[in-house]
């Protein structure tokens, strides 16, 4: 063989289904082919070979004494196919190993990690690990088999579910509500100090595009953190914005101006296209959609 032309396991495979089969009628049978294919492909592997592997005795075909030196090999490549396909098989449909999922840091903590128990009921061998980052993490990359994002993904390699939209309130400590007042219409909250999180000047656009009378002079303390943007709420420091969910899971907050509609966060759970194949995803797909869709 041509140390440049790749080996076909095609033309292998038909060779090795019409010695186990004795005819070409029958291997092509067996392999759900026309007879003119499966000789084709016989053929194809003897002129790539250099070789003559049958010889016909009457209506028979015999194998050459080469194809006898051949057929333990394709024999041993076959085996070896074959348990490549069943150990893929079974990884695609197994209920174990690992899943890791991706999410922001107040996400993992106030709402991801209250789920892990009825998931390892669900599917105890399944083994979760949170990415708790706030940045999006690279799926394409496989950084994370899943993620749960605020963002449609754009990615032709990705599949994102929408599983409901969220609203994103203001919220004060009451430490901070009887130190400086409770604000009282939109107007008022030009006299508050704002929490900021990063980056701050798309957040103070977002409010202002909502209505919202605030300045970059409102902000005196801001994060890129979602879990110490709580402990700023609940040390009295300013008002900030957080989605209801996270916020009703942190104790001594008070919502600020519960007329004001907040800002809609649409909640997307985004996975490789993998979670087609491979049941282990699937089923911590449908979880996550079916327990974030109920809150």
């Amino acid at each position: 063989m041509d140390n440049g032309t790749p080996f076909d396991w095609t033309q292998a495979r038909a060779f090795l289904a019409t010695v186990e089969a004795g005819s070409l009628s029958q291997a092509a049978k067996v392999l759900g082919l026309t007879q003119p294919t499966l000789s084709r492909q016989v053929a194809g592997l003897e002129a790539a070979l250099g070789v003559v592997l049958f010889e016909r005795v009457g209506r028979s075909l015999v194998l050459t004494e080469t194809g006898r030196d051949l057929l333990d090999h394709v024999r041993d490549m076959g085996a070896a196919a074959e348990r490549i396909a069943l150990a893929a098989a079974g990884q695609s449909q197994a209920l174990e190993g690992r899943v890791t999922i991706s999410a922001s840091d107040a996400m993992a903590v106030h709402v991801l990690t209250p789920l892990l128990p009825a998931l390892q009921e669900i599917a105890p061998g399944i083994e979760v690990e949170v990415l708790a980052a706030n940045r999006i993490s690279d799926l394409q990359r496989r950084e994370a088999d899943i993620a749960i994002r605020h963002l449609r993904p754009v990615e032709p390699e990705l599949i994102g579910r929408q599983v409901g939209t969220w609203r994103a309130r203001l919220y004060a400590a009451r430490s901070y509500l009887d130190r400086r007042g409770r604000p009282e219409t939109v107007a008022e909250l030009a006299q508050h100090a704002i929490l900021g999180f990063a980056p701050v000047d798309r957040l103070l656009a977002t409010l202002v595009a909502e209505g919202l009378p605030v300045t970059r002079r409102n902000v005196r303390h801001m994060t890129d953190n979602g879990l110490v943007l709580a402990e700023m709420m609940q040390q009295g420091l300013g008002i900030g914005v957080a989605p209801e969910p996270f916020a009703q899971r942190i104790p001594g907050l008070d919502l600020v101006l519960p007329d004001w509609p907040g800002i809609p966060v649409p909640l997307w759970l985004v996975a490789h296209r993998e979670v087609q194949t491979s049941r282990r995803m699937r089923i911590v797909v449908d979880f996550l959609a079916e327990a974030l869709a109920r809150i």
